[in-house]
């Protein structure tokens, strides 16, 4: 019995010492941990020392020190692994709430960072006004156009304003302009213009278009007639329309910063704006800028009509008197901040007599303002991938098709398909300055070749009637439509291997962009924007997407015709050409830009 009372006891004591050891260990657990721990412990205590007392009342009389010494370390050792288990999952669990803790709060301070760096951007938007301007143009596409300068007006503005600028535009309100369009146009009010002794009402209209506001100016005396230009009293409908336009900025409430005259039609503009609006506190800053796209076009007329019609003060006739006339285009390069033409190559070509039809002794004097940006096309619009208009889509990945689309043109115009024979394509005005003498004083001698050409287009009579005659002579060979077509267009640029414009002098082009876009190579004249668009093709390094000449001369151009034909039947070559052309970017976004940095230099 002393024996075994001697042993409860130790047993007793030795429980202490555990109870003792886990005492020390808890404090780093939290209340949650602890009380688990403790549960634990309680209930080793209710169960192992019975065990290990009934273990002692069966060896005690024959190892009883033993027996006690064993049960001592292991006691001890299960409930220190238990609470340091306990201790490691609470301090994981601590970690993982720290670690959730800095997570959320590094989210929340990225995401305040850039809530920040979104206010910060805003704020620089509104503390930096987009740049006003304001373009004037006698025509617009999709409105009414009979050339480059309706495209330009058609897709610049919307360039502009994609990179941030508010561009708008005003237009004659003609006849000749859809219904459709008209019915859908917004009346905003109306003004009266002084012109001389004249005073002519002035109705304005505006329609949303393609992301611009487009501004209408009414007259039906001026306006309300069939065709846009080559009316006996041009001179004083567009003297009303330059007038009109600066009377319509009261209406509208929009006081550019740019006013963007063009070509003849609105190049009184910058004269009248000097003339009789710098007095007026809300024209006093608007500066002007006048493109050239094309300098025959001048506006001349008799030195009368400065008194009579435009009506300016007798110190500023020397704006528009040149050469014993008055010369609408004169008085623009002499009133605006800066003068620009439609690619580099021709603005310094027009310094020259040989280009400037009388006007290049005032341009040498005003060369400090002369510049040249070459336009873009409307790469959307001009998509083999998508254009409507084509027999069958394609890019350069299915060149193939190409192929699909030049026989169905050929078979629309009941000519013969052979692939190995090449399919010369014009789209262009018949007129001296698109070089159509070179073609007629040598389509005999073309037409011995092997090869076949297309020619959709209108103009002077003569080039008319004998281009018909030829037709007639080498049917089968030759086809000419004397009209303008834009779905027939579309499939020339598309069905045709290369496109020739021999022009005399070209102030940019879009035609020989258009038709690189479909993959049909051009053969040109190096002049105008020509020269700046289209680089000569290098065999030996495959570098150039076109096939050019220099000299004004039908034999030079038929060199350049005959070098096309010979890479043609070089197939590497020929692919290397056409994926050299389809690559070029003549999108509007790089002309825009040079246009928004030209406006921020005024």
């Amino acid at each position: 019995m002393g024996t075994q009372n001697k042993t409860t006891s130790k047993g007793k004591n030795e429980t202490k010492m555990a109870e003792e050891i886990k005492v020390e260990t808890k404090p780093k657990a939290t209340k949650a941990t602890t009380e688990s721990a403790n549960v634990e412990v309680k209930a080793k205590l209710d169960t192992k020392p019975k065990a290990k007392t009934t273990a002692v009342k069966v060896d005690a009389e024959a190892k009883p020190k033993t027996k006690v010494s064993e049960s001592k370390p292991k006691v001890a050792k299960a409930d220190v692994a238990t609470t340091e288990m306990a201790v490691k999952e609470e301090k994981a669990v601590k970690t993982e709430k720290v670690a959730k803790t800095e997570k959320t709060t590094k989210n929340e301070q990225v995401a305040k960072t850039k809530k920040t760096e979104k206010v910060v951007k805003a704020e620089k938007v509104e503390a930096t006004p987009k740049k006003k301007i304001l373009f004037l143009a006698g025509e617009s596409a999709p409105f009414i156009r009979t050339g480059g300068l309706g495209d330009v007006a058609g897709a610049l503005p919307a360039t502009l304003n994609a990179l941030g600028a508010d561009a708008r535009v005003i237009l004659p309100l003609y006849m000749d302009i859809p219904q459709d369009f008209k019915n859908a146009m917004r009346y905003i009010g109306s003004v009266y213009v002084t012109l001389a002794w004249r005073y002519q009402y002035c109705g304005l209209f505006s329609y949303n278009y393609n992301g611009v506001t487009y501004y209408f100016v009414d007259n039906e005396y001026y306006f309300k007639r069939n065709g846009i230009y080559g009316h006996f009293d041009d001179a004083e409908r567009f003297a009303f329309f330059s007038k009109a336009c600066l009377e319509a900025l009261r209406l509208i409430d929009f006081y550019p910063d740019v006013i963007h005259a063009n070509d003849w039609h609105t190049a009184l503009a910058p004269v009248f704006l000097d003339c009789f609006y710098r007095g007026i506190p809300e024209y006093q800053n608007i500066k002007t800028v006048f493109t050239i796209h094309n300098i025959e076009f001048q506006g001349k007329y008799g030195e009368d009509l400065i008194t009579d019609i435009l009506g300016l003060p007798e110190d500023r006739h020397s704006l528009v008197k040149y050469a014993k006339c008055t010369n609408f285009m004169k008085g623009a390069i002499e009133a605006s901040n800066s003068v620009t033409t439609v690619s580099p190559s021709y603005a310094n070509e027009i310094m020259d007599r040989y280009y400037a039809y009388g006007l290049d002794n005032i341009l040498r004097q005003r060369g400090y303002k002369l510049s040249g940006i070459v336009n873009g096309i409307d790469t959307d619009l001009y998509n083999p991938a998508t254009d409507k208009a084509l027999f069958k889509n394609f890019d350069f990945t299915t060149i193939e098709d190409k192929q699909v689309n030049k026989q169905e043109l050929l078979k629309m115009f009941d000519m013969n398909f052979n692939s190995n024979t090449p399919l010369i394509g014009m789209v262009t005005r018949l007129t001296e300055q698109k070089g159509v003498d070179l073609l007629v004083a040598r389509i005999d001698q073309l037409m011995q070749s092997d090869l076949q050409i297309i020619i959709l287009g209108k103009g002077d009579w003569k080039y008319e009637s004998k281009l018909q005659e030829l037709e007639g002579r080498y049917y089968g060979k030759l086809k000419v439509i004397i009209n303008f077509s834009t779905d027939i267009a579309n499939k020339i640029y598309a069905g045709s291997d290369m496109f020739l414009m021999p022009s005399k002098f070209e102030p940019c082009g879009l035609s020989q962009m258009i038709a690189m876009r479909y993959g049909t190579i051009p053969i040109v004249r190096r002049t105008g924007g020509l020269n700046d668009t289209v680089i000569g093709f290098n065999p030996q390094e495959l570098t150039g997407n076109g096939f050019t000449f220099y000299s004004f001369n039908a034999d030079d151009m038929c060199d350049a015709i005959y070098r096309a034909i010979g890479t043609y039947h070089n197939k590497r070559e020929w692919y290397s050409i056409i994926a050299n052309a389809m690559s070029c970017d003549f999108s509007w976004k790089a002309s825009a830009s040079k246009y928004l940095e030209l406006y921020d230099r005024l």
